[in-house]
């Protein structure tokens, strides 16, 4: 089942009203990277290719076609009993472009990131709704506690 956008918010900040919907919250984009060096996901352990962030032109990020790191403001704190989603607003599909997502387990705290996709040029302001995270109910076995806890905050 998932939760509340009311809910939801009691576990996001900042979130103002308009970030609150019916089944979950917007989180609004932050900055935008570029991954310039290749990362490396091993049997036993990882490493993230090295980034370089953008910076908007007059508040907005004019982005061509292609793979970008966004960046969320809100720190979110994934509650027991939960799992969080995030899925992209229907206004980036809609101009050719795609977030994609992972799993977000019960005890992550952090502001975390999508992958943005771009299939056409698009200008996207900082602070511009981008993301919906939603909870599930879940059942879990214990708590979140990788490399990525803490991330940004």
């Amino acid at each position: 089942m998932y939760e509340s956008g009311s809910y939801v918010a009691a576990h996001v900040s900042p979130v103002t009203d308009e970030q609150v919907q019916p089944n979950g919250v917007d989180l609004t984009l932050a900055a935008v990277e570029r991954q310039v060096e290749p990362g490396h996901i091993g049997t036993d352990g990882k490493e993230i290719g090295k980034r370089e962030r953008l910076e908007p032109t007059d508040g907005t990020y004019r982005l061509s076609p292609g793979a970008y790191i966004a960046r969320y403001a809100e720190t979110v704190a994934i509650p027991d009993g939960h799992v969080g989603f995030v899925y992209p607003r229907s206004s980036l599909m809609r101009n050719s472009a795609m977030l994609n997502t992972a799993v977000w387990d019960a005890g992550y705290e952090g502001t975390g990131a999508g992958l943005l996709r771009i299939g056409h040029e698009l200008a996207v302001d900082e602070g511009a709704r981008v993301a919906q995270l939603v909870f599930a109910t879940a059942e879990h076995d214990g708590h979140y506690d990788g490399s990525y806890q803490g991330e940004t905050l």
